[in-house]
């Protein structure tokens, strides 16, 4: 079971989801998520959730709205936004589906995570709910939530909708710098999402 469907039982076999799924398949067909593409996936989204709780429709919901919580979807906001919408329609890969761990450069063995004191950050767009979602969990688990990737972080976390494609988005930058730190010797070790939440035990 993959990491989707882990944090969305029984939520990808009704009508509305077959719906988002040709919603997304549009939107994505030409590689690029606009403005009026997202605003009307968010009002689409709006008057879903009201006959709908399904967590699939929440989430997106929850990760659009705040995209466009100040009028404007960014060039970030626009490519995650993507990258979500791609997994959802079936593009490259199936939905929720991590990229390949031998495109990611993420620690294997995946090591231990103690969370009591230990600094953390994540990059990308996650399953597990939003970024303030996502930090929330870390300090209830003793951790401290990092704005930027240091000699001092303890782990990064990649999100979920991390594809193989890493080095071409937005968020590459942190992973590259993690990347070069580790190399260096700091005890910075890159995980999945999937591999935190499972040491959380934050699965419902």
């Amino acid at each position: 079971m993959n990491i989707f469907s882990k944090f969305n039982r029984k939520n990808i076999d009704d009508r509305q989801i077959d719906t988002l799924i040709g919603i997304s398949k549009g939107i994505v067909s030409d590689g690029v998520v606009n403005q009026g593409e997202a605003e009307f996936l968010l009002t689409w989204l709006i008057q879903s959730i009201q006959s709908n709780e399904n967590p699939v429709i929440i989430n997106l919901l929850a990760k659009v709205e705040a995209f466009l919580a100040d009028g404007v979807l960014d060039k970030e906001e626009s490519q995650e936004l993507l990258a979500i919408l791609r997994k959802i329609s079936g593009d490259s890969s199936e939905i929720g589906e991590l990229a390949k761990t031998s495109s990611l450069p993420i620690n294997v063995p995946a090591p231990s995570i103690v969370f009591e004191g230990r600094i953390f950050l994540f990059t990308g767009t996650c399953a597990y709910g939003s970024r303030k979602q996502c930090e929330e969990a870390i300090e209830s688990l003793g951790g401290i939530n990092a704005k930027n990737v240091t000699k001092d972080l303890s782990y990064l976390i990649l999100g979920t909708y991390v594809t193989d494609s890493w080095a071409h988005e937005s968020f590459g930058r942190k992973i590259e710098k993690a990347m070069t730190y580790r190399s260096q010797g700091a005890p910075l070790a890159i995980v999945t999402e999937d591999h935190w939440a499972t040491a959380g035990n934050l699965f419902p």
